[in-house]
């Protein structure tokens, strides 16, 4: 049952500007690392002043940000990066966050692309396509409604509502991670990212590893005479199977559902630099599931122990071993607290039907609001499967139902 004032903001939930938001935010292509990611920050603190919020809008100290030893890493580069934190009403910490990354993944072959413009933001039958429509501007707008909707209302909140708007989500968190260090802090946090109609309490992590398999150069006709290290790589990519297989045996209970918990996957070979020539070195980079729980440096251990464990077989890699290194961001693995009522909350926000409860397993910022001591899951419109897609979608029904959720669950926590 509604009170009266959840009723009054329901009712003041604007679902075109809504949608107007996120067609304008879609047209930002703020891909990792450029320009516009500045330019998508700038729109966000600008809609958030307007609401009335408190805004916090500046230039992250990227150099101080990367020097320090937590930081999870970047898999791009940036000459500037701008955080944006908005707060609502009420004195102290804020009662709830909200947050939502603003940066995109590169579209790749525009013509792979339904109508070769991936920043078009077409609507078409209650659907819009584009880049980030799904991951994850459709939960930043569904956001942005539900604030727009409680300041309507005239609503005073016992506690502030807090809105981050992060960048440098898809590789590694430089965003969440220099908003945390601000001393931007909550008493829960909601993450927008897209879930499919399921509430999310757990992520698993993941790694970037890469591997140098050295070989020994000669000339193809004579071949016995080198080491091809195409070949030696096909000894270390059995034992990357057999390590997935040992990870996979019992996954994590919120896991359980999936096919496979914790992937390991090979990415990128390089090897050779011509044809009639035996290669001597192949360089194989990829993407290395952190199981729930556990930590980075105990995932690392285990994928380095098993190819040190595997040169060791080998007569030629036993004397020249396979070089491991860690490039890229790091995501640890994120869990809700057991019992913490923000899943309930979340829950009894989203209504009929009652969400799933899943776990997931890519990355992503919970882990860091986690890490910081902040109650944290995620739940929010679309589908990852067409996240980093040439069809990216997000269903408008499903944004606009989630600035409902959103709006219940910030006056409810806040008051």
């Amino acid at each position: 049952m509604l009170s009266e004032v959840e009723g009054q903001v329901l009712a003041a939930i604007d679902d075109d500007r809504i949608v107007d938001e996120l067609r304008e935010l879609v047209r930002i292509p703020s891909v990792d690392g450029t320009a516009a990611e500045a330019d998508v920050q700038a729109w966000c603190a600008r809609r958030l002043t307007d609401l009335g919020l408190t805004v916090d809008h500046w230039r992250i100290d990227l150099p101080a940000v990367t020097a320090d030893p937590e930081f999870p890493g970047m898999e791009v580069t940036r000459d500037q990066a701008w955080g944006c934190v908005g707060v609502l009403g009420g004195d102290g910490t804020p009662g709830l966050i909200l947050n939502g990354h603003v940066d995109v993944v590169p579209p790749g072959d525009l013509s792979l692309w339904p109508d070769g413009d991936p920043f078009s933001a077409r609507v078409e039958d209650g659907v819009m396509w584009g880049r980030g429509t799904c991951d994850m501007k459709g939960g930043v707008a569904a956001i942005l409604g539900a604030v727009a909707a409680i300041a309507a209302a005239g609503v005073r909140l016992r506690k502030p509502l807090a809105v981050h708007t992060v960048i440098g989500e898809e590789d590694g968190g430089a965003g969440a991670f220099a908003t945390l260090r601000r001393g931007h802090t909550g008493e829960a946090c909601l993450i927008a990212e897209p879930t499919a109609g399921c509430v999310i309490p757990a992520n698993s992590g993941s790694l970037t590893f890469r591997l140098e398999v050295p070989g020994l150069a000669t000339h193809g006709s004579t071949r016995t005479r080198g080491v091809s290290a195409i070949e030696k790589f096909v000894v270390i990519q059995s034992a990357l199977q057999a390590l997935e297989a040992e990870r996979n045996r019992d996954p994590h209970p919120l896991l359980a559902h999936l096919d496979l918990a914790n992937p390991l996957s090979v990415g990128t070979i390089h090897a050779g630099d011509w044809a009639s020539t035996v290669p001597d070195v192949l360089i194989a980079e990829g993407r290395y599931g952190v199981r729930l729980g556990e930590p980075v440096a105990a995932a690392r251990a285990a994928l380095e122990s098993a190819v040190a464990e595997a040169c060791a077989k080998d007569d030629w890699l036993r004397d020249h071993p396979v070089k491991v290194t860690w490039p890229g961001g790091a995501f640890a693995s994120g869990v809700l607290p057991a019992d913490d009522p923000l899943l309930t909350d979340t829950l009894e926000a989203a209504g009929d039907p009652t969400p799933e409860v899943r776990g997931a397993p890519y990355g992503s910022d919970l882990r860091q609001y986690a890490a910081a001591g902040i109650p944290t899951l995620q739940y929010g419109p679309g589908d990852v499967r067409y996240a980093h897609a040439t069809d990216e979608h997000v269903r408008l029904d499903e944004v606009l139902h989630a600035a409902r959720t959103y709006a219940l669950l910030a006056v409810r926590r806040c008051g």
